[in-house]
């Protein structure tokens, strides 16, 4: 073979991947890294995942969809207990979904081509190919319903409030869900859209059997907090988006509403240092769940020399794979934010 040529653009080898036993996760990530496509970027989370924990930042894990039915909750627990993140924004699905398997219940393994009215009859809930028992989801929403009774009618709070209170009860009750254990490592979690879920049902539930019933979730308390967080907890910040959706784009625009808030006439910018999302959405639809983070620099969301990935990839798929490597590689994180204060005074 001639010389190789020198062009500004060969600038790193691309190494193929070599078969051995034993191998790693995180050796085999660390080997995809240095390839291409999405096996490369999804080598690449691992690394900037990596760089996160070893940095004075706040990091916001932003959780879409219904990941918590596909068997995803339990990873989720063990990022909040090792403080592999700070922050949660999640759907309603994912912090409600997680407790009907956390108080006993069950999901099970079904088929995408199977008769849906059939399941209907026997009153089973099918997730693409994930079957629910529907009774067991009603006890879910029940449990939350009760919940709800005993929350104080008259005080308004964040979602972040009331899951950590929820999360309290959830835990003395011995139902380790996700927001059970957030509550036990002070990680606050926010819901902006949390009446799309079970919580939306156990509430009309009471509304229906109390017309006396209230309670008030203030979600522009919400926007406040998580901004606080951006602006207090750390010098820098990190994002981690598991889909995109909602707990993207109100994660995003903390990086909007600090910038507006604390300088004139957005004349500082305050992007996030890192971030990394897994999504199967495309860039060219418009929407938020694909936009690239190249886009976003344009807002002041992403900083520009920044470190930055996005794989496209199911999340079932990556999520696991991704976690492991980094369980393989990161003993134990030290520059961890303190984020109590949100809850100072709580009741």
């Amino acid at each position: 073979m001639r010389e190789k040529r020198q062009t500004p653009f060969f600038k790193k080898k691309l190494e193929p991947i070599e078969v051995r036993t034993p191998k790693k996760i995180s050796e085999l990530l660390a080997e995809m890294a240095k390839t291409g496509f999405q096996g490369r970027k999804l080598g690449e989370v691992v690394e900037v995942w990596e760089e996160m924990l070893k940095d004075d930042v706040v990091i916001f894990f932003g959780f879409a969809g219904s990941m918590s039915t596909t068997g995803q909750w339990k990873i989720v627990n063990w990022l909040i207990e090792h403080r592999f993140i700070d922050v949660i924004v999640s759907t309603g699905a994912n912090i409600s979904e997680d407790i009907l398997e956390a108080m006993g219940g069950t999901y099970w393994q079904g088929h995408h081509m199977v008769d849906d009215n059939q399941l209907l009859q026997y009153k089973i809930d099918r997730f693409y190919d994930v079957f629910a028992d529907e009774l067991e989801y009603r006890q879910m929403e029940s449990l939350i319903a009760n919940f709800m009774k005993k929350v104080n009618p008259n005080r308004k709070y964040s979602s972040a409030e009331f899951l950590h209170l929820f999360g309290k009860e959830l835990s003395q009750m011995g139902i380790k869900s996700i927001v059970a254990t957030a509550y036990e490592n002070k990680v606050p979690v926010f819901c902006p859209a949390i009446v799309d879920s079970g919580y939306g049902i156990a509430y009309l539930l009471n509304r229906k059997s109390d017309s006396n019933f209230d309670i008030t979730i203030d979600q522009m308390r919400d926007f406040e907090q998580l901004v606080d967080i951006k602006a207090k907890a750390a010098p820098e910040s990190g994002v981690i988006y598991i889909g995109g959706g909602v707990p993207k784009d109100f994660i995003q625009l903390t990086t909007v509403g600090r910038s507006l808030t604390e300088s004139r006439k957005y004349e500082r910018v305050y992007p996030h240092k890192y971030a990394i999302q897994i999504t199967t959405d495309a860039p060219h639809w418009g929407g938020l769940s694909g936009c690239t983070f190249e886009e976003a620099i344009s807002w002041g969301k992403e900083a520009k020399e920044g470190r930055n990935v996005q794989c496209y990839c199911d999340a079932t798929i990556a999520l696991p794979i991704v976690v492991h490597a980094l369980a393989e590689k990161v003993d134990k994180r030290t520059k961890v934010p303190d984020l109590s204060w949100l809850f100072k005074g709580l009741q």
